[in-house]
């Protein structure tokens, strides 16, 4: 008897009476029935790939695409000692405990179908499904690093066996096979993923939920090809409903979440609801961050009674991030934003560091060319799989600053520690929201809302994803940037720490292709200086310029730029 107890305390222990998500009317609550706001981000480029995130897109969007691309250059078994790095880097402990530090809850996995059972075509016997170790290896290792930092984690199967849409790239949909919707055998087989793993994760109180199919995005009956068009959706909710019947044949306890067609978001159709814990996920992109744009997702989770999730959402500003989140806190909805890394980006949290060699590959994949050799193209893709490393990736704390403590503070906190005297790189201005830390006039991609609207917001994609406009430069000193695509009417903002209260002088290393002027300011708005500056000859033709008697105190000043007009570059200006 004692040991019996003792047994049914320590698998209480194990599940945490506390941690185990269900549903309770609209919202998310744990087992003391305490609302639950998941705060999450989607691993997306892990266990799949699409060709934006590894820069292929042009020539190769979906996976299987760029397998061939590779394998190409370096044969069938270089492809795979590649992907086995690649997939072993790409996702660690280290990445997962950065994430909870960095404040997140929660964590969504894509996760692609052939890392835990063979496509249908390569079964031996037809019809009969080969389970693959290495997928559940990794979402195992996964789960624990969740665990150990008290984050929940999602399964989301994002590329269904055959491809659940005509959107290639998100689900590595090859055509020339038969697709999720035109394959018995593929819905047999996605149904048998998701009741194995129900099977092997049903006790286990960090996993989420289960995401069923990500973004379906598929024409039944209608004349858009994605679906959008849609009024029964009649196969997704049978397969949905079909898959949530093998699921609960093992697992009575975990959150089924269900996505609507047109890339999750039509909901057209939707039959009489056929579990009791289960949620509505939404997907949301480009669009303004009003209510209005929530108001399908809060009319079906009024309707119906049950939560809505934002299941992926991101791929803009720091200005549009914050927005968001401060959106869905006003209505009470978790989310999960993407992804996780990709190479050469500035709107994730982390950047992937490009290199030359592996520009070379893509140069020649696009172009043609001299083929690299073997030996080159093995070196270079090793490297970049090694920069997937998080030792190796580039955190990008602007982006972490904007999603959290942005949402509720309009604070502003210096970049890094300035000084005077002391040299001051114009990229480098505070930690803030806008008309807080700078003034930018193209600061966020609405193109979903409004066409008009498709703007790159940082036009130089160069370091940090807030409005300020950031290229590569390519003067003597430099920290690799310089601040340019400067209008009549925007600012940056610097703190800075004056070690003593005096008049300094500024030596402005600026470029512009004509004459202009800016203002220097306190953060009151107290003019410290106007500046003219003369035409240097060119928007990358550096040259200093010295202003004199700036007065600042000892201890902290906040100084903005003011540009007067249109056109001045800014690579630093050197307090002395």
């Amino acid at each position: 008897m004692k040991r019996a107890i003792l047994l049914s305390a320590f698998l209480l222990s194990q599940f945490g009476t506390s941690q185990l998500l269900k549903t309770n009317g609209q919202k998310i609550v744990n087992d003391k029935g305490e609302n639950v706001q998941l705060r999450g981000l989607g691993l997306g480029g892990w266990m799949l790939q699409e060709g934006y995130m590894l820069k292929t897109a042009d020539f190769a969007g979906p996976q299987y695409k760029i397998k061939e691309k590779i394998a190409e250059l370096i044969g069938e078994d270089g492809m795979n000692n590649f992907y086995k790095a690649y997939l072993k880097n790409g996702i660690t402990k280290q990445d997962i405990d950065f994430l909870k530090k960095a404040g997140f809850n929660s964590i969504r996995l894509p996760m692609h179908y052939n890392l835990y059972t063979l496509p249908i075509e390569k079964e031996p016997v037809k019809g009969q499904n080969t389970w693959l170790e290495e997928g559940f290896k990794m979402t195992d290792d996964l789960l624990k690093w969740c665990a150990d930092n008290k984050m929940y984690l999602i399964l989301d199967l994002h590329a269904a066996p055959g491809g659940q849409g005509n959107d290639v790239n998100i689900s590595d949909n090859d055509k020339s096979k038969p697709s999720l919707w035109e394959s018995e055998e593929n819905q047999k087989k996605t149904v048998a993923l998701w009741k194995k793993l129900a099977e092997r994760y049903k006790n286990e109180a960090w996993i989420g939920g289960y995401d069923l199919i990500n973004e379906p995005n598929i024409n039944f009956t209608g004349q858009n090809k994605n679906g959008t068009d849609e009024m029964s959706n009649a196969p997704l909710w049978k397969l949905q409903k079909d898959i949530t019947e093998a699921i609960r044949q093992v697992d009575k306890k975990h959150i089924i979440i269900i996505e609507g067609n047109g890339w999750g978001n039509n909901y057209n159709g939707l039959t009489p609801l056929w579990d009791n814990n289960m949620v509505f996920s939404f997907h949301k992109y480009w669009n303004y961050n009003n209510d209005e744009t929530l108001k399908f997702a809060l009319d079906l989770r009024e309707k119906h009674n049950i939560p809505i999730w934002l299941g992926e959402t991101g791929e803009n500003s720091n200005v549009w991030f914050t927005e968001l989140i401060q959106l869905l806190d006003k209505h009470n909805i978790g989310y999960a934003f993407w992804p996780m890394k990709k190479i050469d980006n500035i709107a994730g949290i982390t950047n992937v560091k490009i290199t030359p060699e592996y520009q070379k590959l893509l140069d020649y994949w696009k172009n043609g060319g001299e083929k690299p050799s073997k030996e080159f193209a093995t070196k270079a893709l090793m490297q970049i799989a090694d920069n997937y490393k998080f030792s190796n990736v580039e955190i990008k704390n602007d982006i972490i600053d904007a999603m959290f403590r942005q949402t509720t503070e309009n604070t502003t906190k210096p970049f890094k520690n300035h000084q005077a005297p002391g040299r001051i790189f114009a990229s480098e201005y505070d930690l803030g929201r806008m008309n807080s830390a700078y003034l930018d006039k193209d600061f966020i991609n609405l193109w979903v809302s409004d066409p008009a609207k498709r703007s790159e917001w940082n036009s130089g994609n160069q370091m940090r994803n807030d409005g300020v406009d950031i290229y590569k430069c390519n003067d003597k000193i430099t920290n690799q940037y310089y601040v340019g695509k400067t209008e009549t009417g925007e600012w940056i903002q610097y703190t800075i720490d004056a070690k003593a209260g005096k008049s300094y002088s500024f030596d402005i290393r600026y470029a512009s292709n004509n004459d202009s002027k800016i203002r220097i300011e306190d953060v009151s708005g107290t003019q410290l200086a106007t500046v003219s500056l003369p035409s240097t000859g060119g928007n990358e033709a550096w040259k200093t310029f010295t202003a004199k008697g700036i007065n600042l105190k000892k201890g902290e000043n906040k100084i903005r730029i003011k540009f007067e007009n249109d056109g001045v570059n800014l690579n630093y200006f050197e307090i002395k």
